[in-house]
């Protein structure tokens, strides 16, 4: 497969990269060329090229008015000319648009092959893609990066705001796939936007280049510091980020002044890009650079902050390294942050971190269990956040180790890997439906069930795909839809025929080329469902506190419990309060409330039904509490051996196998004892009982 990235802003270049040097120099450049890298390792993939403008503006680097930069074997960046050669900021591109698109379009015309599909970053190389789609029939991903939403509810829309965001609308709506960092921009900010396709949009984590720094590297990073501090040995609060409002440094500065342990005992280090004085640069990064000076001045803090006018990579990777060893922490306290790939880095480095909880950060911090969340805009919050960790020993040694054993599951290979599943549907056009009349059907959970093993998911993994005409393959989770594939696609799993996600509270059936929400199913549970009643009778229940508003759905109400004995209470709430609705516990902590009408059972019954399948033609597959109605009831349950505690009673009843094995080996293992029961078939080489036994052999 032949990848093209496309973007239009910044200073792209080969690494090292002068992150900061202008405004658009940012995150999203390390995030292009770590996954093209990846891409390019991958030996299904010919070429990972990027196309960018062409630009002559010595100042900036000379490279960027070369044509052509290798980037590596299979990899390089190609820079279009078109015709103006001057360095144009993102609110000046639009009116470059055109003439890059013509001269794109020319140059792929030109060339021995065409891109089997293109990567849009951005809703201008979007509108770029599309054109380009138009002209030559090129499929394109989009990823947005950073979107207008939530700038337009904080600020006052104006005709510039208004104009982003009908053209990332636009954007949305015409790409043939979207990928995004996080749950937030999967669920809650591209799916708000008129065009947006909730099952175009897929979720893959980016990675992290992960290498010990050298001696030689801390050396240079304290010798960059050490002439604006009076004591070096002082713990670290590290601040990495361009100079724009939305980065919120300067409020960090003023947490840091607020709180008298920060100011006698830490140091504040922030990294604000590169400058040349303060005359010189774009107008954000002049105002910003002299609200962070006028911030140190009225504080009275010199000799306590540093923030060196440049620095390059090898100062970074020496700077997380410096901080870690004077056991101190990371922050970043932007407004809000897409995703965050600085949040990984520090992980890396295993440097725990503070973090703002609007955006990304909530994700990296839930899967990385290496620092604390905070209100970006409460200065006493951030500054308590700040002292804990360095206060709290325990904390954040735990926070650090915790940072070094998960980041090891955030890499490039494996979002590599996610991509080309993603563009492999999308340019091979393909759009398979569930089978119209399977003749059974396997519906499991994913956590701990499927996932767990991979030896064991890629055996189930082949025994489904040889069955895929005559065995349908389904999934029910508490998780969310994206969240749901996202996993899929991390295990390697097939495509499910019907997905059922939220715990059971929606079913989604796959349908050409995409998904579809079943909506028969949620009318008929919305009866009697009082969403905030739920709510409001919940409030102030000992023990129970309400989950992110991610988590939240129209169907479920999600809370965690400090006990599993909080279960009792929420139920006895619920019947007092008069609300027909009920409550699940998972994991011992993990509370759901659903209508009376839903669940996995509820949600089965219901697929079943739709297929005309009899009992004796599913299976249900689980391990944990919120898998109990659907295996207590599926007349040809698998309990997993690697079951939670709360549902061994299950284990006695007499359609329910207990395997032996754990995960998806567990599951073939299952489905070969059900199949052996089923006296109606003969055995022969070809049963599905024979498969399922090679399979699990």
């Amino acid at each position: 497969m032949r990848v093209l990235a496309i973007a239009l802003g910044g200073c792209l270049r080969a690494p090292p990269v002068p992150y900061g040097m202008t405004e658009d120099t940012g995150g999203h450049i390390a995030y292009i060329l770590g996954a093209m890298a990846a891409l390019a390792r991958d030996p299904r993939v010919t070429r990972a090229d990027i196309a960018t403008r062409l630009f002559d503006e010595p100042a900036l680097g000379r490279i960027h008015a070369a044509t052509r930069e290798s980037i590596g074997p299979k990899s390089e960046i190609v820079r279009i000319d078109s015709g103006d050669r001057r360095y144009l900021a993102k609110e000046d591109l639009a009116r470059d648009r055109d003439a890059f698109t013509r001269a794109l379009i020319a140059h792929l015309r030109g060339a021995d092959h065409l891109p089997d599909i293109i990567h849009a970053h951005f809703a201008d190389a979007a509108d770029v893609a599309r054109r380009v789609r138009d002209a030559l029939g090129i499929p394109f991903i989009y990823t947005a990066h950073s979107l207008g939403r939530d700038k337009a509810a904080m600020l006052d829309c104006n005709a510039d705001l208004a104009a982003r965001l009908r053209e990332e609308d636009r954007a949305i709506g015409s790409a043939d796939a979207i990928v995004a960092s996080s749950r937030d921009e999967c669920e809650r900010q591209l799916v708000a936007y008129p065009s947006a396709r909730f099952d175009r949009i897929h979720r893959l984590r980016p990675g992290v280049e992960t290498a010990d720094p050298a001696d030689g590297d801390v050396k240079r990073a304290r010798g960059l510091i050490e002439p604006f501090l009076k004591d070096m040995d002082r713990p670290m609060i590290l601040a990495i980020a361009r100079p724009v409002h939305k980065k919120n440094l300067v409020r960090l500065v003023e947490a840091f002044a607020a709180h008298d342990m920060l100011r006698a005992q830490a140091n504040l280090v922030i990294l604000p890009g590169l400058r040349s004085g303060f005359k010189q640069g774009e107008k954000e990064h002049r105002e910003v650079l002299l609200d962070l000076v006028d911030a140190i001045d009225r504080n009275a803090l010199h000799g306590s902050v540093a923030w060196p006018s440049r620095h390059d990579t090898r100062h970074v990777a020496g700077m997380y390294e410096l901080a870690r060893r004077t056991r101190g922490i990371f922050v970043n306290p932007a407004l809000t942050e897409p995703y965050g790939l600085t949040l990984i880095e520090a992980a890396s480095h295993g440097l725990p971190v503070v973090a703002t909880r609007n955006g990304g950060p909530s994700d990296i911090l839930a899967e990385l269990e290496h620092g604390l969340l905070v209100d970006p805009l409460d200065i006493a919050d951030m500054g308590r956040a700040m002292a804990r960790l360095l206060q709290d020993e325990m904390l954040w040694q735990r926070c650090s180790n915790n940072a070094r054993a998960n980041v090891r599951a955030m890499n490039w290979d494996d979002y590599a890997r996610g991509f080309l599943s993603i563009a492999q549907d999308v340019a091979g056009s393909q759009a398979v439906n569930a089978p119209a009349a399977p003749g059974s059907l396997l519906v499991s959970d994913i956590d701990n069930t499927l996932t767990g093993c991979r030896s064991g998911a890629r055996r189930l993994s082949a025994f489904l795909s040889r069955r895929r005409a005559s065995v349908g393959f389904g999934v029910a989770t508490g998780r969310s839809f994206v969240e749901a594939r996202r996993l899929l696609r991390e295990w390697d799993m097939p495509s499910p025929d019907v997905l059922i996600s939220s715990v059971g509270s929606e079913i989604y059936w796959r349908r050409d080329g995409g998904f579809r929400l079943d909506e028969d199913y949620a009318a008929s549970i919305a009866q009697g469902w009082d969403r905030e009643g739920v709510f409001a009778a919940l409030d102030g229940v000992s023990g129970l506190s309400r989950q992110t508003a991610i988590e939240q759905r129209r169907f479920k109400c999600s809370f965690l419990a400090d006990n599993p004995a909080v279960l009792a209470a929420v139920r006895g709430r619920l019947d007092a309060s008069g609300l027909t609705a009920r409550a699940i516990l998972s994991h011992d902590r993990l509370l759901d409330v659903l209508p009376e009408r839903a669940g996995k059972h509820a949600a089965l019954a219901h697929v079943a039904k739709v297929l005309h399948l009899p009992p004796d033609r599913v299976i249900a597959a689980g391990d944990s509490g919120n898998d109990a109605d659907m295996l207590a009831e599926c007349k040809r349950a698998v309990l997993v051996a690697n079951h939670h505690e709360e549902v061994r009673g299950i284990a006695g009843l007499t359609h329910v196998y207990t395997a032996r094995r754990s995960h998806a080996a567990g599951v073939l293992e299952g489905m070969l004892w059900h199949a052996r029961r089923d006296r109606r078939r003969p055995a022969s080489a070809t049963t599905p009982a024979k498969e399922a036994e090679d399979a699990a052999a």
